[in-house]
């Protein structure tokens, strides 16, 4: 008893609930990173497109018509993946993922910072309330020269899908290179023109009212997908302060979602409701992320809501599962390089004595193929050159001509290929030979 009487002296102190902006940061640094990483895609060779070669390049590789499994794989699984996303967690990658809503969040940071928390844009025609002390010259010069020289940064990320890096450096400083396009200054303008229009005029509009995209994740969203629920239980500690609705840069009421709305789930209203509740000791936000039916907070039917929502989604695993198959076996029967051999139709006389031996490179780095002929004696052809060296992807014609004093006949012969890694090909051929000179005689 004097035990429990000493333990029961002991004073018990309750930490208040601190404010928290974790959430708000955790999805800045996510947002952060998807630039990064549609930057670091064609820098590092995963996906570009190569308008010389007029091919796709996948992981360094050329990928032809006969590579389709892996492009048609990797849609696949891109396609099932963001099929599960929406259907799981709605249009979360509106609110944590989309540069257009990044871009734009970052346009009205730096409007709100040097022009006044109210100078918000308006399409209804309502004009924008500038802060007295800050709207001055050098605020409106800052937030224009911000906007240009981001606009500018954010239209070099196409070209890198579609040049290398140091082509698109030699853009960057005005350098003539043959690898770029006469017209790509043309191009640059207009991505240019349309990036700095989006975040200096249109930013939000975009999402509440122009966004095809997001309406297409709404055909997978149900009442079971991730959303922001108001729990009504304890709406006696609502203040009606309207702090959540401020918060959210789309201009709806979080109290109030439904299936369709515009919420993109990026979690500002719940921040702000937390730490409105943190301050004044009164517990945690009324808003939080869930599932299920809005009006329930009951964690068995949560699990109930949780185990309908994956069956939904079930049935795009083994497409999925099918996509990877693909794309593995694409990249485990790639072959680096093709050989083909033809005739050049060119008639010398009344044969056909010249033919093309095209040689491939698909990868994007040096290589060298060497070439024989198999199947004729010495004398009776000449091959332009018996090694084919690559700087790069690309395609080498090597010419084969036939000598006009072969005698008449068929001529069968063999075009081989190999390189030093041990890659071999061949190709089969016939000659026919109407008849040499001294057949004539």
């Amino acid at each position: 008893m004097s035990r429990n009487k000493s333990l029961g002296q002991i004073p018990v102190v309750v930490e208040p609930l601190k404010p928290t902006k974790r959430l708000h940061w955790q999805r800045r640094a996510f947002q952060i990173s998807v630039l990064l990483l549609a930057v670091l895609i064609p820098v590092t060779g995963v996906f570009r497109i190569d308008p010389i070669q007029g091919a796709f390049m996948v992981m360094g590789r050329q990928i032809w018509f006969s590579d389709f499994s892996i492009v048609f794989g990797l849609w696949i699984v891109i396609a099932s993946a963001l099929a599960m996303l929406y259907s799981f967690a709605g249009t979360v990658f509106c609110g944590w993922a989309c540069p257009q809503n990044t871009l734009s969040e970052w346009a009205n940071l730096m409007t709100f910072k040097l022009l006044g928390k109210r100078a918000e844009l308006s399409l209804d025609g309502t004009p924008m309330q500038i802060a007295p002390s800050k709207n001055n010259v050098l605020n409106w010069l800052i937030l224009v020269v911000l906007c240009v020289l981001v606009a500018g940064v954010i239209s070099l990320i196409p070209l890198l899908y579609f040049y290398e890096p140091s082509a698109v450096w030699s853009f960057m400083t005005f350098r003539h290179d043959s690898r770029l396009a006469p017209s790509l200054h043309w191009i640059y303008t207009v991505i240019f023109l349309v990036v700095l229009i989006d975040i200096t005029m249109i930013r939000h509009f975009m999402c509440r009212f122009m966004c095809i995209y997001k309406v297409w994740q709404h055909t997978f969203k149900t009442r079971h997908t991730l959303h922001i629920n108001y729990d009504a239980t304890r709406a006696d500690e609502c203040e009606k302060c309207n702090y959540c609705e401020s918060a959210c840069f789309l201009g709806i009421d979080p109290r109030k979602t439904d299936l369709f709305d515009t919420c993109i789930n990026c979690g500002e209203c719940v921040t702000a409701c937390h730490n409105l509740h943190a301050k004044k000791g009164k517990g945690t936000s009324l808003l939080t992320f869930a599932m299920g039916e809005r009006s329930s907070d009951n964690q068995k039917e949560f699990k109930t809501n949780l185990n309908s929502l994956f069956d939904r989604i079930g049935w795009l695993a083994p497409i999925m599962a099918f996509g990877v198959i693909m794309m593995g076996w694409g990249l485990w029967s790639y072959e680096r390089y093709h050989v083909a051999a033809y005739r050049a139709d060119t008639l010398q006389g009344d044969q056909i004595l010249d033919y093309r031996i095209s040689v491939a490179n698909k990868f994007y780095e040096p290589a060298e193929v060497d070439l024989s002929i198999e199947g004729l004696d010495e004398g009776s052809y000449t091959l332009a050159s018996d090694k084919v060296l690559f700087d790069t992807a690309g395609r080498i014609n090597v010419g084969l001509s036939m000598s006009p004093d072969l005698p008449k006949g068929l001529y069968p012969f063999i075009v081989r290929a190999h390189t030093a890694d041990g890659w071999e090909k061949q190709f089969r051929l016939h000659h026919f030979s109407a008849g040499g000179r001294e057949d004539e005689r």
